[in-house]
């Protein structure tokens, strides 16, 4: 996620401090204004309320404009202190002698002063003469307020992502998503008939900056929506369509608790844990979100540890142990710079290792046995950060038994659960050699078991590609294809294959540029083993399809 993007520096922000500038006279207009009002109260005391009520008018609409502009003088001289204060903090650590002023509070006693004048004599002059408070009160109390205001606009963060359209297909019907029945995952471009959005909310409580000198800790919640596109007001009978909620991450993280460890990040409650990521088929390989809590970041010289202890549950699962529940121990290692040899090993690597266990029991009416289940899983990971114009990722892993679905999920449960196995492969790369054209290309290779000895591997081979041609800053066309090929022995096995053009209005000359609005057209077939199985009901004795839309996608 992004962080939203800081203000701009204001006008006069490079101006020596204590010199005349152009922003210092609506102060001067507002006192003489004041004084000018005051002179012609006193021999005016006769002159009609309205009169009155009308000058009063004039002084409130002058204040609030002072009062803007002290606010601009403060956010400049916020930006002059954090350069000067990040400058200090790479010079030295020492605490300033008693006695001393910095040059920060120095310039600020300077700027107010310019901008505010002999404030301390203003509140003596007019109390008792206008029926308000001193104008120096007034204006003190602003530069509280909007120093605290400040203070909550560094602590907040709001980041997030989206995406929404609507679409048809070729009957004229609902959009509809193709996907090989068994595939993790379908190939996204023109194939989303949903509207989906991540909102994240993250709170600085101490330390915003994470500066080195002292412990920071914030709050990160997450919501999920998720909507058919039916109605934006969703309200069917029996709940049918209707918009689904969750709370996805809620957790608290700190970090430079530890001298021995100021980068060591601790964490605790419910989020998304270190997920790994393919994008054009929105797969995951490795998604251990769930809750717990662990520690990361930290430092083991050959690069960065990991640890946490992750959970999931199902709660329409009963034993006499309680509901159904699955633990994890998570270990990684990460950030590994690899050697020199020949550019075959440079790059990162990682590397990690997950332990889950469930206990099982009796659970339900019929007295079913939910077997206690455990396993293990493994993987190892390769990246190149800088290739291209942009990056190279390759990834294999391997689970069994309870930790097979590297995931927090419970699978099942199923008598066999202890046998099950998954081995997965992938790759991506996105290429970019100059600001016209760019293309990723994915490959995912699959092999999964449920650990009955009677059933055979199930199978699933993905490789597609999305090319993008940049004809300006904010025009370009994109074109995703896509082939999946499932085999589960005795269910099913076949292909599919999918393609879309999709033209693009966006904010840059870049892959992930965002945010990008689009027109699309998605085409796909399929073999007959998949005949009833795609598209849903407009397809049902087909075996090919097409859908038409619009869509748009943004994060920050």
């Amino acid at each position: 996620m992004h962080r939203p993007a800081d203000k701009e520096p204001m006008a006069g922000v490079n101006d020596e401090v204590g010199t005349k500038h152009p922003r210092s006279r609506p102060v001067r207009w507002f006192l003489c204004g004041i004084a000018t009002v005051s002179l012609g109260v006193l021999p005016a005391a006769g002159q009609q309320s309205d009169q009155l009520q009308e000058q009063l008018k004039q002084l409130k609409q002058q204040y609030e404009t002072t009062t803007h502009e002290l606010e601009q003088r403060i956010n400049a001289l916020e930006q002059q202190i954090d350069k000067e204060k990040a400058d200090r903090e790479k010079q030295a650590k020492e605490t300033p002698k008693e006695g001393t002023i910095s040059a920060t509070n120095l310039a600020a006693q300077q700027v107010v002063k310019a901008v505010m004048g002999n404030s301390d004599q203003v509140g003596g002059k007019f109390q008792g003469q206008l029926p308000q408070e001193p104008t120096y009160d007034f204006l003190k109390e602003a530069d509280v307020k909007i120093s605290k205001l400040q203070e909550h606009v560094n602590a907040f963060e709001y980041h997030g992502y989206f995406r929404s359209g609507y679409g048809l297909n070729s009957e004229g019907g609902e959009q509809v998503a193709f996907q090989a029945p068994g595939a993790g995952a379908k190939y996204r471009l023109g194939n989303e008939a949903e509207t989906y959005g991540e909102f994240i909310f993250v709170n600085n409580w101490i330390n915003p900056d994470e500066t080195s000198d002292k412990a920071w800790a914030k709050t990160e919640v997450m919501v999920e929506a998720n909507t058919t596109n039916s109605a934006s007001y969703a309200n069917f009978p029996n709940g049918v369509g209707n918009d689904q909620f969750r709370l996805r991450e809620a957790f608290v993280q700190a970090g430079n608790v530890l001298e021995s460890q100021p980068n060591a990040k601790f964490w605790a409650g419910e989020r998304y844990y270190r997920r790994q990521h393919v994008e054009i088929d929105d797969f995951y390989p490795l998604d251990m979100s769930g809750y717990g809590g662990g520690v990361e970041d930290v430092d083991v010289r050959v690069g960065k540890l990991a640890v946490a202890f992750l959970s999931g549950a199902r709660p329409d699962i009963v034993t006499q142990n309680g509901t159904l529940a699955k633990s994890n121990i998570d270990v990684r290692l990460y950030s590994v710079k690899g050697p020199h040899l020949w550019g075959l090993l440079e790059g990162l690597w990682s590397g990690w290792f997950d332990y889950a266990w469930s206990k099982g029991g009796t659970g339900g009416t019929s007295s079913t046995i939910i077997p206690t289940t455990d396993g293990y899983a493994f993987g190892l990971k390769h990246e190149l950060l800088e290739w291209h114009g942009g990056y190279h990722s390759f990834s294999v892993q391997y689970g069994s038994g309870a930790a097979s679905n590297f995931s927090t999920s419970i699978i099942g449960p199923a008598p066999y659960i202890n046998r099950s196995a998954q081995l997965l492969i992938t790759e991506q790369a996105l290429y970019q050699p100059n600001d016209r054209f760019a293309i990723l290309p994915i490959f995912v290779y699959q092999q999964t078991k449920d650990g009955n000895p009677q059933h055979r591997w199930n199978q699933w081979e993905s490789f597609g590609a999305r090319p993008e041609v940049f004809f300006t800053k904010h025009l370009s066309l994109a074109v995703e294809g896509g082939f999946d090929h499932t085999n589960a022995p005795g269910q099913y096995n076949g292909w599919l294959r999918k393609v879309t053009v999709a033209p693009q209005i966006g904010v840059g000359r870049k892959f992930f540029s965002r945010p990008v609005l689009r027109a699309f057209l998605t085409y796909a077939n399929w073999s007959d083993g998949f005949r009833g199985q795609v598209g849903g009901a407009p397809y049902t004795n087909r075996t090919n399809g097409l859908t038409y839309g619009v869509q748009t996608e943004m994060w920050w």
